[in-house]
C-alpha cells in the first residue's frame, strides 16, 4: 500500500501548554492530546481553553491534520467531568453568568468533536480509569472510543442530588436509545468497559495496557479509507443530528438548575471534590479555590480581549479582578 509522504509537525505545535502535552505522528498526520490537569483531572477552565485553543488551531490550519486522539496522562482517572470546586464557588457567589461562560466553553468543546468528520478528521479516544459526567459526554462524540477493560463510567450527579450533565441525554440517546439513556443518567450507576460495550457506547473494549496498541490498529485501518469513512461519519449525523443550538439550551437549562442546589447539595459537592483533589493527588483545599479563581479571571478577561464571539461583561465573582496581572 502506498503511503501519503509524511507530513512535518504544524508550527502551532510550539505552544506553550500546561495542562495538555500534544505529540504528532507525521506517517499519519496525526495529533494526540495527552490531558493532565491540575489540581483535579476534569474539565476546568483553564483546561478547556487549551483544548479549545488547540480545536482552533486545528481548523484554522485545514488538512494538517487528519487523525485526531485524546488520552489520559493520570493513571486511573480519564477525566472527572465537570469541575465541581468552580461549581460551589460561583453557586454561593450567585454568579450566573460564569456558570453560563463554563457551559459554553463545554459547549465549544463538544461540538468540535461533533464536527469534525466535516473539517476532514478522524478521532479516536482511549478511556483508561474512571470518566465520570461530562467526561462521559465528551468521550461520545469520538468516532472510535475503546475503552480498557478496567475502566469504567457514567453519570453519578444524581445519586448525591446533584445536576445532570450537560450532554449527556443528547449523545447517549443517539448512540443507545432513549431507553439506556433513561437507565443510565437517572440510575446514577458506574458501568464497565463491557457493560458499555453492550449499551453501543463504546466501540472497542480491551485488555488493560492493549490500548496504545488498539490505537494503533483503528488508525491504520481508517488511513487508507479516509475520505469514505468521514463521508459516512457525516451521513450518519445527518440521520441522527445533534444541534449547537440544543446544547446551548441545555446549557440554559444545567444553569437554572444549579442556581437551586441547597447548602447540603453544595457542601457535599465541596467532599466529592476534595476526594477528587485526593485521588489525582492536587493542591490543598484553599489552594484549589484560589486556582479556580485566577482561572475565572482569566477566562473572562480572555472574552473581554475579544478573543472570543459572545461578547458579555465580566459580572459577579469575576470582579475581583487582578489576580492574573
Amino acid at each position: 500500500m502506498k503511503q501519503d509522504r509524511p507530513a512535518a509537525a504544524p508550527r502551532w505545535l510550539a505552544r506553550p501548554y500546561k495542562y495538555i502535552r500534544l505529540d504528532w505522528d507525521p506517517e499519519f498526520s496525526l495529533l494526540r492530546s495527552r490531558t493532565c490537569v491540575k489540581p483535579i483531572q476534569c474539565y476546568s477552565l483553564a483546561a478547556l481553553s487549551e483544548l479549545n485553543q488547540v480545536f482552533h488551531d486545528v481548523s484554522s490550519n485545514p488538512g494538517e491534520v487528519k487523525h485526531y486522539v485524546m488520552t489520559s496522562d493520570v493513571t486511573g482517572v480519564f477525566n472527572f467531568g465537570g469541575d465541581l470546586s468552580l461549581f460551589v464557588l460561583l453557586i454561593r457567589a450567585r454568579d450566573v453568568e460564569s456558570l453560563k461562560l463554563y457551559g459554553r466553553r463545554c459547549v465549544d468543546l463538544v461540538w468540535w468533536l461533533e464536527t469534525a468528520s466535516q473539517r476532514g478528521l478522524h478521532t479516536t479516544v482511549l478511556v483508561q480509569g474512571d470518566t465520570l459526567g461530562g467526561g462521559l459526554e465528551c468521550v461520545m462524540p469520538f468516532h472510535k472510543v475503546i475503552f480498557e477493560r478496567s475502566a469504567q463510567a457514567g453519570f453519578p450527579e444524581v445519586l448525591f442530588n446533584l445536576f445532570p450533565g450537560m450532554g449527556g441525554w443528547n449523545f447517549t440517546i443517539r448512540k443507545a436509545g432513549f431507553a439506556v439513556a433513561n437507565e443510565m443518567i437517572l440510575s446514577g450507576r458506574l458501568y464497565t468497559a463491557d457493560q458499555l460495550y453492550r449499551r453501543s457506547l463504546v466501540d472497542l473494549v480491551v485488555e488493560d495496557g492493549e490500548g496504545e496498541a488498539a490505537i494503533d490498529q483503528v488508525v491504520r485501518a481508517v488511513h487508507p479509507r479516509l475520505r469514505g469513512t468521514l463521508a459516512a461519519l457525516q451521513a450518519r449525523r445527518f440521520a441522527s443530528p445533534v444541534t449547537y443550538e440544543s446544547l446551548l439550551a441545555i446549557v440554559d437549562q444545567w444553569t437554572e438548575t444549579a442556581m437551586r442546589l441547597t447548602d447540603r447539595d453544595l457542601r457535599l459537592m465541596e467532599r466529592l471534590a476534595r476526594a477528587q483533589v485526593r485521588k489525582a493527588g492536587g493542591a490543598d483545599e484553599g489552594a484549589v479555590e484560589e486556582i479556580k479563581r485566577m482561572e475565572l479571571d482569566t477566562a473572562w478577561g480572555e472574552l473581554r480581549s475579544g478573543d472570543t464571539a459572545w461578547g458579555e461583561e465580566r459580572t459577579g465573582i469575576t470582579e475581583w479582578g487582578g489576580l492574573n496581572h
